[in-house]
């Protein structure tokens, strides 16, 4: 669904305190220290806990080939300013032929900040510049207030409830199944342009 554009691992996306950009080997050690986090992995769906020696590595694998693969964009967010090490994740997954998924995971110690909303704006963005999908889906546990603020922040309405599969969590997990249009995201976005804006999408080297 993603076109070449996205599909090469130079291309990022910008906020005001964020680079989003593709998961890189080296990030390994990065990504194993927030997600062995039992606060990380419990409202997920696929995060184990604990978090497997090896675990880092594989996602960072997988995500490298669905990117290139087209069929989704997942990206490790990085701060502009100090240590440029990655402090969490976010994705849009291909479901169907006009559809996307969204999950996100912030390391905590950057809770409170509105990093995820940032990112969470961008990457929207550039899923629905970049693709033909109609909407965008995210499921939410009922009791993940932070996730839920992000997605209501972002324009997301709750459009079900129900239990979905969570395999990390051994189970079923009551969630919000929450969408936004494109419709919804132009509506919503203009009140937080000023804020949220994002540079032009494409590639290159980090500043």
């Amino acid at each position: 669904m993603f076109p070449d554009l996205a599909r090469d691992d130079v291309f990022r996306l910008e906020t005001a305190r964020l680079w989003l950009r593709w998961p890189r080997a080296s990030d390994a050690g990065a990504i194993h220290r927030f997600c062995s986090l039992w606060e990380v992995a419990r409202y997920t769906a696929r995060i184990p806990h604990p978090y497997p020696p090896g675990s880092a590595e594989r996602f960072i694998y997988g995500a490298r080939e669905g990117n290139a693969s087209g069929r989704e964009l997942t990206l490790v967010m990085t701060p502009k300013k100090g240590q440029r090490e990655a402090i969490g994740s976010i994705s849009l997954e291909a479901r169907g032929g006009d559809r996307l998924t969204l999950g996100f995971v912030l390391a905590p110690e950057h809770w409170g900040k509105g990093l995820t909303t940032e990112a969470t704006w961008a990457i929207v963005r550039a899923g629905l510049e970049l693709t033909p999908a109609v909407e965008i889906l995210a499921n939410v546990s009922v009791d993940n207030d932070a996730s839920r603020h992000v997605l209501e922040a972002c324009g997301f309405t709750i459009a079900a409830t129900g239990l979905k599969g969570a395999p990390a969590r051994g189970g079923l997990v009551e969630c919000h199944t929450y969408r936004l249009t494109r419709a919804a995201w132009a509506e919503a976005l203009e009140p937080w342009r000023s804020t949220f804006e994002t540079a032009p999408l494409g590639t290159g080297p980090l500043a």
